[in-house]
C-alpha cells in the first residue's frame, strides 16, 4: 500500500502574516513580537508580509484576530500576548476565554490562528517565556504559523 504524507515546511516566503499583540504587560510582549519577528525574517519572510496590530490587553486579542483572519490577506495569524496570574483567577479566565476564541476564528475563517498568549503564573516564568532559559514564546508561535501556513497550501486550504 502506498501512503500519500504531507508535512509542514519552514519556509515563509511568499506567505502573508498578521500579528496581534497586546500593550498590556508590554514589557514582556514587546519581547515575544521581537522574537516572532526574527523568526519570521530567519524563514524567509518578506518585510512588506508581515502586519502588526497593538490591542489594549489579551481581551481585545480575539476581536482583530477575527478580522486579520477573514479578511483574505494573510495566510496566518499570530496572537501574543502575557496574562500574569494574581491574587485571584483572573488571569486564568482570561486565558481561557482567548484560547477558545482564537481556535474557534481558525476553524470559521479557515486560517490557521496561532495562540502565542503566555500564561504566567508569576514574573519570573514571565520572564522566562519571553526569551531567557525557556526560550520565546513569540518565536515558537511564529514557527508554527510558518508550518501551519505552508500546510494549509499544500492541501489547499
Amino acid at each position: 500500500m502506498k501512503i500519500r504524507e504531507i508535512g509542514g515546511e519552514l519556509m515563509a516566503q511568499k506567505l502573508r502574516f498578521g500579528l496581534v499583540i497586546s500593550r498590556f504587560n508590554d514589557m514582556f510582549t514587546t519581547q515575544l513580537l521581537r522574537g516572532a519577528l526574527d523568526c519570521l525574517q530567519r524563514h524567509g519572510a518578506d518585510e512588506d508580509a508581515v502586519t502588526v496590530v497593538w490591542v489594549p490587553g489579551a481581551c481585545e486579542i480575539p476581536l482583530i484576530a477575527q478580522k486579520l483572519a477573514v479578511s483574505g490577506k494573510y495566510d496566518a495569524v499570530i496572537a501574543l500576548g502575557m496574562v500574569i496570574q494574581g491574587a485571584t483567577p483572573h488571569a486564568g479566565l482570561i486565558s481561557g476565554q482567548v484560547a477558545r476564541a482564537l481556535t474557534q476564528i481558525a476553524m470559521k475563517a479557515d486560517v490557521p490562528v496561532i495562540d502565542g498568549v503566555v500564561v504566567a503564573d508569576n514574573l519570573d516564568q514571565a520572564i522566562e517565556r519571553a526569551g531567557s532559559k525557556a526560550g520565546n514564546r513569540g518565536w515558537n508561535a511564529a514557527l508554527t504559523a510558518v508550518e501551519m501556513a505552508g500546510l494549509c497550501k499544500k492541501i489547499g486550504v
